[in-house]
């Protein structure tokens, strides 16, 4: 792997899996950040985790590519920058709708690819402990990891040949394990799970070390009795 300025490159040529990242319009992201982060840095925020996610997702070595599902113009632009492919969230009905499609648009180019939906607030990403979700999650058909606080989830992988049927939002750990999907509870793997959704859980993945764009974006923006 390599870093050109900002854009990760992933120069190994075995990296089997395509990543589906959905993000909403920053403009309606994150909405329960609003207390800790102010109405205008919430939507900075919002594209800084994303950017930090896709950075670190093309810098794994088991990441062939990464598809951010969006209809934001501004995301859009920055995350293809970034060296993401983007498409506009045509079915415009939610997130799992958002996942088929970017699933659809994976294997439209590739039939055979294997695919994960991931979540784009995931600043503290690491990409040796997504590498190790990755490796795990090739052994099944589907298989996920849930969020830090056990409840949802922030990775959902399928097979080649097998369908993702995503059923993200709420209590989404229970919804994955009853549709067969395998869960993942490796160790060493805290930064695939820690979403961010509220101030708390923002600190938390602060503690485990964001990336540069949340970092920057946050130390500059977020008043010093918050932090």
């Amino acid at each position: 792997m390599r870093i050109e300025g900002e854009i990760a490159t992933n120069t190994d040529p075995t990296g089997l899996w395509s990543l589906v990242v959905p993000l909403k319009p920053l403009a309606q992201g994150k909405s329960r950040l609003t207390g800790a982060a102010g109405v205008m840095l919430r939507p900075r925020l919002a594209l800084a985790f994303a950017q930090d996610t896709v950075v670190a997702a093309l810098s794994c070595r088991a990441v062939r590519d990464v598809v951010v599902v969006t209809d934001d113009p501004v995301a859009a632009a920055a995350l293809a920058a970034l060296g993401a492919r983007t498409v506009p969230d045509e079915p415009a009905a939610g997130l799992n709708a958002a996942l088929v499609h970017g699933e659809r648009a994976v294997r439209d180019r590739r039939p055979a690819a294997a695919v994960a939906a991931l979540n784009a607030d995931l600043p503290a990403l690491r990409p040796t402990e997504l590498a190790r979700v990755l490796d795990f999650a090739a052994e099944f058909p589907r298989a996920f990891v849930t969020d830090a606080t056990g409840i949802g989830t922030t990775f959902l992988s399928a097979s080649s040949g097998v369908e993702l049927r995503p059923a993200f939002g709420g209590p989404s750990r229970a919804r994955h394990l009853s549709s067969g999907a395998v869960e993942i509870t490796s160790a060493g793997i805290d930064s695939v799970r820690q979403d961010v959704d509220t101030g708390d859980d923002l600190r938390a993945a602060v503690r485990l070390g964001v990336g540069p764009h949340t970092a920057d974006r946050w130390a500059a923006g977020v008043p010093v009795r918050d932090r």
